[in-house]
């Protein structure tokens, strides 16, 4: 059996969600270890799949994107292939995060426009011109008052298994 994340796995976890761009020393002094260790951790965490990307946050605004939307989709059929052209449509650049959802709706969708003009392009696109969306929602977002990628790590409740340190 693989070992579970030790503390040591998730303060480098808890530190990297912060700033990713710190370097090794730096990392190494936060949570108490050798660079040397540090750098083995975060190549396992990066191969178990725990660490997914190494990415900037942009704000959106600041590139011209002004307008944040949640759409609600509800497909007309579900079966399994038709889901999955569904999530391949909805997978594409211009959506920032999509959801398969229970309720009402079948998909939730988030993404960021520069315009309403571009919104109506993409939905023609993506909704109106795509044969199993049954309805679609839009709310549009007044004001971004959290938004994050963070996942909250509190101890060692639950932590999947990670290969043994080499």
């Amino acid at each position: 059996m693989k070992p579970a994340l030790d503390d040591f796995d998730l303060a480098l976890l808890n530190v990297l969600q912060q700033d990713n761009s710190l370097p090794l020393r730096e990392l190494a002094e936060r949570v108490h270890l050798s660079s040397a260790s540090v750098q083995r951790r975060i190549q396992r965490l990066k191969t178990a799949g725990f660490i997914q990307a190494n990415a900037a946050v942009i704000d959106p605004e600041k590139v011209g994107q002004v307008i944040t939307l949640m759409v609600e989709v509800h497909a007309d059929r579900t079966q399994s292939a038709d889901l999955e052209l569904m999530k391949q449509a909805f997978s594409g650049p211009e959506i920032q995060q999509c959801y398969y959802v229970t309720g009402d709706a079948d998909f939730m969708l988030v993404l960021t426009v520069a315009s309403m003009s571009e919104f109506q392009a993409l939905a023609q696109r993506l909704f109106h011109d795509n044969p199993n969306v049954k309805w679609f929602r839009t709310i549009v977002v007044l004001e971004r008052v959290k938004s994050t990628l963070h996942v909250p790590i509190v101890g060692n409740r639950g932590a999947s298994p990670l290969p043994p340190d080499k």
